[in-house]
């Protein structure tokens, strides 16, 4: 099956307001720039984002922020971003901060279909109000639920036309958990590839999870904060 689409514009037209998108990446490492720079284009609004981090200001999910297209943002680090500092202290975005071990988890169990999972993760904190608990051999776990979208946007290395992916280094970090929570994932791809192309013993994700695919063009790849030795 060919799952490629033309470009990032035809692969975002069908989102509509209200939606909810994950957004895979670390930082600014293995983002779906131009996922997100073609949503903002369409001014879809009202989105929960599902996202480890904010962006940055002028890049990234920042973008998005600029124009005032996030209603909500569920994320475990934010401290790169002044401007969603500000939409959060005014009132203007929601946010749902989660940790980041209990993130990754919640993505993997809505991909896996697991209902919920007990975690010693934030017991006896704000984390676990209005939460189940439970003691387990003498220990506080507190119940989470997992974490599903309206549509996923992963980035990879290389992807095949029927939308195998293979994810470069640390640009690998939560796009595979992503692909598979999102009920339906879209993948830009640096390299797009024959079918067969591909070594299977080094898909990570597999193409029954991706439902459109696109070859992206050059990409920026920003450090969010180079430092080097004085």
């Amino acid at each position: 099956m060919n799952k490629v689409v033309s470009g990032a514009d035809e692969a975002v037209a069908g989102i509509p307001d209200g939606a909810t998108v994950m957004m895979g990446g670390f930082g600014l490492c293995g983002i779906p720039e131009e996922l997100i720079a073609a949503l903002r284009w369409r001014g879809t609004r009202g989105l929960t984002v599902i996202s480890n981090n904010a962006g940055v200001d002028n890049f990234g999910i920042g973008l998005l922020l600029e124009t005032r297209q996030v209603k909500k943002m569920i994320s475990t680090y934010v401290g790169e971003n002044r401007l969603f500092e500000r939409q959060v202290l005014t009132g203007e975005l929601e946010i749902e901060l989660v940790p980041q071990g209990t993130f990754a988890e919640r993505i993997r169990a809505g991909g896996a279909g697991i209902g919920a999972f007990f975690t010693p993760t934030g017991a006896g904190t704000i984390v676990a109000e209005g939460k189940e608990t439970r003691e387990i051999e003498g220990r506080t776990y507190v119940l989470e639920k997992p974490l599903r979208a309206d549509f996923a946007f992963v980035k990879a290395w290389r992807g095949d036309r029927m939308g195998n992916l293979i994810y470069r280094m640390t640009a690998r970090n939560f796009n595979p958990l992503m692909a598979a929570a999102g009920q339906t994932t879209i993948a830009e791809v640096e390299e797009l590839v024959e079918p067969g192309d591909l070594d299977p013993n080094f898909i990570h994700t597999p193409g029954v999870y991706v439902q459109k695919i696109l070859q992206g063009g050059k990409y920026e790849k920003r450090i969010e904060r180079r430092t080097v030795r004085s």
